[in-house]
This record gives structure tokens, C-alpha cells and sequence, in this order.
């Protein structure tokens, strides 16, 4: 049984540890893949710190949902035409599944859940981009009651011309990618960020239309900032990529609005025609999954066609042994808006 090295989470509210576990063999419709980068969330501190989305029976654990890589071998039923061993890949993995996550040398994705890296993207940019994009993809562009069913067909000729949307933490790798959906993607006339005005030339090449520095304008005075932006004219659609912002969002919203949250906790609630309700973004959930295969496929033709880009990256030294220090600067929020991007090899 080949091994490979991997960083284990051995317990609840333990530590990581550097360990070796067996390569896992793809089954069929999977690929196996030799992971050369993987993006740090800040999930991955809060699982250990808090101990939540793990069973106990899932330690010790393999985090790690940011990945890309090589394909290295290909499962009963892969087509060997799309699918080459050394087809440069990027994916989102799932906490609780050891053998999808990047936090080791090689895992495992279905084949229709992989997106193909464009010629002009890095491995780190690549990883970059899943967890964050899924995110704010599933909640506006996914039916109800997963999304706000803006486009669920991902039909390229819906545009939202006229209308006006905010994002609240344009800066977060979630915010970076609401952006540039409701920009780029979906057509909104004007996009609104509360962001740090640091960021504004950054956010505006993104499609954000106005930034509104979070360090001068209170959240209580929000609204009336926000307005000033759109002659009055309230919005159609508030994306809160850091949860907590809730019920400023929805004092905004037109009616027929929606406010989406990645507050885990929210609780779905429709008033006067407007409706709040949170997101959870992961492809492989059974009752998400038919939505992420069609969400994986449009991805790969908005990176390919630079529509999409990645977040800015910050890598760390090769090895896994730097991932815990990496987490250390993801939690202390000192990264400046980069992702931090680890590399597996040794």
C-alpha cells in the first residue's frame, strides 16, 4: 500500500500533526490527483478551535477544500480523452472526507466536480478560487430554497441591467467573487462594496462600481450611504460574504430583494415580499450536487475566458509543515486581502 505524507487534525480540539496515511484509489467516476496547491480558509482554524462540522468518528482528520493539481490516474468510467494523467485540475473537497482534501500529497474528486486549469493560471491562483466562488455562485445564482435563483440556468443572456446590488466585505476571498458574479456575470448596473478604501482600486477592477470605506462610514450609517450611491433606489440583491450583516441588507432591499448570508446560523425568513436566508456552498451535498456539476462546468468556461478572476495569492514555502503557520496568519487577518496558498510536496 503506497503512503504519502499528509496533516492530520488528530483530534477535537487538538493539534495538527505532520503523519503519513494511504494514497486513497480512485473509485469509479473519481480521479486521483497529485495536489501541488491548497488554499487556507479561515474554517479550517475555527474546526480546530471550535470543533464544529466534524463527527468525532472523523478524526483524525484531512482539512484542506482549495485544491489543484495533476491527475494522476483516472477511475473505472473516466473518459481517458477529456481526463489525461497530467490534465492540470482545481476542486472543491469536503470537511469529513479525508481523501478529497489538499492538506496531503493526493486526493480524490469525481470527475464531473473537477474544473480544468486555463494555460494562464498558476496552481496557486487555481486554488484560490473553489470554496469562495462556490460560495457566492450557490447563493445567487442556485433556486430557491439553496440560492437566491437569479440565473440557475446559467444562461449567458440574463442581465440584470438597471438594477443594484451590495456586497458587504468586498474583500474577503467570498466578497472578491459575489463581486465579480453580480458584475460580470449577472450584469447588475451598479455593485456596492463596504470594504476599506485601501482596497477601492483593487475591488473596482474586479466590477465593483463604488466603495464604501468601512473605516469612515459606520455600519449604523450604512444605509443612507448606500442610497446615496443609487439615487434612492433600493436593491435587488445584498450579498453578506462575512456574516453579521443581516438586517442592514435587508432594510435595503426593493421589493422582491433578497439578502444571502454566509451566516450558518440564519434562519430563513421571507417579509413583504423580500427574503433572507443563508448559504451553504458545497457541491458534492446530495441535494446540491446537481446544481454543482452545471456550476463546475460554467466555472471552468469563466476562468478559461477570464471573466472570473482568481483571488491575489500569498504562498507559503513549500512543504505541509508551513500550513499551521499559515493558519496562524489566516486567523489573525494578516494576509491583506491575499489568499494564503500552501504547496503539499516535499
Amino acid at each position: 500500500m503506497a503512503l504519502q505524507k499528509a496533516l492530520l487534525l488528530e483530534q477535537k480540539h487538538g493539534s495538527f500533526a505532520l503523519s503519513t496515511r494511504p494514497v486513497p484509489n480512485p473509485g469509479p467516476g473519481e480521479l486521483l490527483v497529485r495536489i501541488k496547491a491548497a488554499g487556507l480558509n479561515p474554517v479550517d482554524w475555527k474546526i480546530r478551535d471550535i470543533g464544529f462540522l466534524l463527527s468525532d468518528n472523523d478524526y483524525p482528520s484531512v482539512l484542506g477544500t482549495d485544491n489543484a493539481g495533476d491527475v494522476v490516474e483516472l477511475g473505472e468510467g473516466v473518459d481517458a480523452k477529456q481526463w489525461e494523467k497530467g490534465t492540470r485540475v482545481f476542486f472543491q473537497g469536503q470537511y469529513g472526507r479525508s481523501d478529497v482534501n489538499g492538506f496531503q500529497q493526493y486526493a480524490l474528486i469525481s470527475a464531473d466536480l473537477a474544473a480544468k486549469i486555463p494555460a494562464q493560471l498558476s496552481y496557486s491562483q487555481a486554488a484560490s478560487i473553489p470554496v469562495a466562488f462556490v460560495c457566492g455562485a450557490y447563493g445567487m445564482m442556485v433556486e430557491p430554497p439553496i440560492g437566491a435563483g437569479l440565473n440557475p440556468n446559467w444562461d449567458q443572456n440574463v442581465k440584470y441591467s438597471g438594477e443594484h446590488a451590495l456586497v458587504l466585505g468586498g474583500s474577503t476571498s467570498v466578497g472578491q467573487y459575489a463581486i465579480q458574479i453580480l458584475r460580470k456575470v449577472l450584469g447588475f448596473s451598479s455593485v456596492i462594496t463596504y470594504a476599506s478604501a485601501k482596497q477601492t482600486e483593487y475591488l473596482k477592477s474586479l466590477g465593483a462600481t463604488h466603495v464604501i470605506d468601512r473605516h469612515q462610514v459606520a455600519f449604523t450609517n450604512l444605509p443612507s450611504a448606500v442610497l446615496e450611491q443609487t439615487s434612492q433606489s433600493r436593491l435587488k440583491m445584498v450579498f453578506d460574504a462575512f456574516g453579521g450583516g443581516e438586517e442592514v441588507g435587508f432594510s435595503l432591499l426593493a421589493e422582491g430583494g433578497q439578502v444571502c448570508t454566509v451566516n450558518p446560523s440564519i434562519q430563513e425568513r421571507k417579509e413583504d415580499g423580500k427574503r433572507l436566508f443563508g448559504v451553504l456552498g458545497i457541491v458534492h451535498a446530495p441535494t446540491h450536487r446537481v446544481a454543482g456539476v452545471k456550476m463546475i462546468k460554467n466555472l471552468e468556461r469563466l476562468v478559461e475566458e477570464g471573466v472570473i478572476l482568481p483571488n491575489r495569492i500569498h504562498d507559503l514555502p513549500i512543504g505541509l509543515g508551513n500550513i499551521v503557520e499559515g493558519l496562524a496568519m489566516v486567523k489573525g487577518e494578516k494576509a491583506a486581502g491575499a489568499k494564503v496558498i500552501a504547496h503539499p510536496e516535499e
